[in-house]
């Protein structure tokens, strides 16, 4: 009986020579003094990867004062926007309507959603967001690249009545 399962064992390890050969090895000499090496082939396929943040998605601003409709404007903090991605990318902002949603009694339904502008920097190069994107920034693979975004509000006497004015911005982050 001993001998019928050695013959078939190595009737089986004679069958498939190749594929036995492929996954293991014998060495040359006995272990220690000899070695044994199998190598395999490992492959991935790695996509582009983005992350976008914003440091707050409802912002409220402060109410004009005389001051501010005497200026102009009013300026405020915008968002913190913080980018991820393993590939080039682009950040573009844009209003998600032409015009902001006045509600209340008198509201001015045709506010400009280019009264708010936006700038990366405090205080000047503002730009009014429109419907249509705007490029913001743009860079290559990063673990975390900030950009500061700034807002400028612009008021006026006779055209911005009381009421509750609110606009969704949209941040779009985009890989070439």
């Amino acid at each position: 009986m001993r001998r019928v399962a050695l013959l078939t064992a190595a009737a089986l390890l004679g069958a498939a020579p190749g594929s036995l050969r492929a996954q293991t090895c014998s060495p040359a000499a006995p272990i220690p003094t000899g070695s044994c090496t199998v190598a395999t082939s490992t492959s991935i396929t790695i996509v582009k990867v983005l992350k976008l943040t914003l440091s707050t998605i409802s912002q409220t601003l402060a109410a004009p004062t005389e001051t501010n409709f005497d200026s102009g404007h009013e300026d405020a903090s915008g968002p913190v926007v913080t980018v991820q991605t393993n590939a080039a990318w682009n950040l573009s902002i844009n209003a998600a309507a032409a015009t902001w949603t006045a509600t209340g009694a008198g509201a001015r339904a045709s506010k400009p959603a280019s009264d708010l502008q936006w700038s990366k920097v405090s205080g000047s190069g503002y730009a009014g967001l429109s419907a249509s994107a705007a490029a913001v920034t743009a860079g290559t693979g990063t673990a975390g690249s900030t950009v500061n975004l700034f807002y400028r509000v612009l008021y006026n006497w006779t055209l911005d009545t009381p009421g509750n004015y609110s606009l969704v911005v949209v941040y779009t982050l985009t890989t070439p």
